[in-house]
């Protein structure tokens, strides 16, 4: 497996210089072109980018979550939802790497096959980094109303945190 992970790389650039030459396409010239699109689309997405990092760092240590958590435990209650989980279920739409942390955090805390770190796990398969998609594919093609579109995706990713706490909880 090492030396096909070693070679994969490799194999797919000569396949691809293969076909190109086959088709008489200039490989070179259609590599260097799309590398040029590529850093423009880096360059007019890294604002976007900064500024989600910026409010991810300071959501994480404001103590807002905290706070979020404390006002919504009452509520998670009535679910049958763990509250150790909410971090997770905050973070999850707004963040990939600071969830996969909180993630981390929770299997190291209370193990991987217990309730919540089944339902942590199956969060983390089952929902979406909302606010990081949308951001990223609606400032690449510049639409500026997103409002439907972040509803729906945030719903999704309600019904999905709540589903996967329904199955763990079915299952266990």
């Amino acid at each position: 497996m090492e030396y096909i992970s070693g070679i994969i790389i490799p194999l797919i650039i000569l396949i691809v210089t293969i076909f190109g030459l086959k088709e008489k396409i200039n490989v070179f010239d259609t590599f260097i072109k799309g590398a040029k699109d590529g850093a423009k689309t880096v360059i007019e997405l890294f604002p976007t980018l900064l500024c989600l990092f910026i409010a991810i760092g300071a959501l994480r240590t404001s103590g807002v979550i905290d706070a979020i958590v404390r006002l919504i435990n009452p509520f998670i209650k009535l679910i049958n939802f763990p509250p150790e989980v909410l971090p997770l279920a905050i973070l999850r739409p707004i963040s990939g790497s600071a969830s996969m942390a909180i993630a981390t955090d929770i299997m190291t805390k209370y193990g991987v096959d217990t309730r919540i770190g089944l339902i942590a796990s199956t969060i983390m398969g089952s929902t979406e980094t909302t606010l990081y998609t949308i951001a990223i594919y609606t400032s690449s093609i510049n639409v500026k109303k997103i409002r439907f579109v972040l509803y729906a995706a945030l719903f999704a990713d309600l019904i999905g945190m709540i589903t996967s706490n329904f199955i763990v909880n079915l299952m266990n």
